[in-house]
């Protein structure tokens, strides 16, 4: 019964999503049932994308991290996504090429968050190797500057500009460009199946360095792969969307909770359904249920801020 425990979990959670999905194409269309529909559904593509790509990233992150209530973002990825786009509108206004391409302006992004991610973890991995803790702090310490450079910035643009830099930096599902999905697709559909081919050094690693190599995995080139791929994803997803900070977060921690085993298989598939669970009811919410329209990433933020802040109380409480 024990090995058919995980499957069942799956079940229960694929059928909530398809209930949740249909709830959403569904619920209040108002008479027009043809033109709802197919304004919803557009939307659904790119929530299972975005929540793959997020709860792959996490999961894989925390494991390398040995830690569950860090994300990929510590390193600073969604600032300097946020400070990119700020800096456009700013020295080039929005009728620049890069402010009305939504694929160059895509492609971009996507390239400087990855090359930035790579120049870290080529630091901390080749040069100064062993130290991923320092790289956390160095990732922590620049998205910090990253986020005090917006608010300088954002305060000199142009206030006529600054509705157009809160469309860029704002997660929004409603105006996502169809060439893109494809392209995001592209990228990530390779990298989640090799990390689901590569789950069991996943698993190893779980088990703490000293184990790792003892079990003949080189964890020093584990890490620096890893962390190439897990920003790779993460760029994607915050390039397509927008930065969504506790997504990731919320789904691995569910993740562990739910499911009756550490294998990375039953994790990452658990944590995806979840992610995809709570974007769904995040946008049903603010469609259909607060009283003014806010952005999804609010609602999944306050959802998250308020289960981090549960998680550090109970641990404090553990450790006292």
């Amino acid at each position: 019964m024990q090995n058919k425990k995980p499957y069942l979990h799956l079940v229960w959670l694929g059928l909530s999503v398809l209930i949740l999905t249909v709830l959403y194409l569904f619920y209040n269309t108002r008479g027009n049932l043809a033109f709802a529909l197919n304004l919803r559904v557009s939307r659904l593509p790119v929530f299972a994308l975005v929540g793959l790509a997020t709860a792959v990233a996490t999961v894989v992150f925390q494991t390398i991290a040995k830690n569950n209530i860090l994300s990929p973002n510590i390193i600073g990825l969604d600032s300097l996504y946020s400070l990119f786009q700020t800096l456009i509108i700013f020295f080039f206004g929005s009728g620049h090429l890069l402010g009305r391409s939504s694929q160059l302006n895509f492609i971009i992004s996507t390239v400087l968050m990855v090359v930035a991610s790579f120049g870290l973890f080529y630091i901390f991995f080749k040069l100064y190797p062993g130290r991923i803790f320092l790289l956390l702090m160095t990732g922590l310490i620049f998205g910090t500057l990253m986020r005090n450079l917006i608010v300088f910035f954002q305060a000199l643009i142009d206030p006529n500009e600054f509705q157009t830099i809160l469309s860029r930096t704002l997660v929004s599902f409603n105006t996502v460009d169809s060439s893109l999905i494809w392209l995001s697709l592209v990228i990530v559909a390779p990298i989640v199946i090799y990390l689901f081919f590569h789950s069991h050094t996943l698993d190893v690693l779980h088990l703490g360095d000293v184990y790792a190599k003892g079990l003949g995995v080189y964890v020093d080139r584990e890490y620096f792969y890893l962390f190439i791929l897990v920003s790779i994803l993460t760029a994607v997803s915050t390039a397509l969307v927008g930065p969504i900070t506790f997504l990731g977060f919320l789904g691995a921690n569910l993740a562990y909770r739910i499911m009756p085993s550490y294998h990375h298989t039953w994790l990452f598939l658990t944590a995806s359904f979840i992610t995809v669970l709570l974007l769904l009811a995040s946008q049903f919410i603010v469609e259909h249920l607060l009283p003014v329209r806010t952005s999804i990433g609010v609602v999944i933020e306050l959802i998250g801020g308020i289960y981090f802040l549960y998680l550090i109380i109970k641990e404090r409480k553990q450790v006292s």
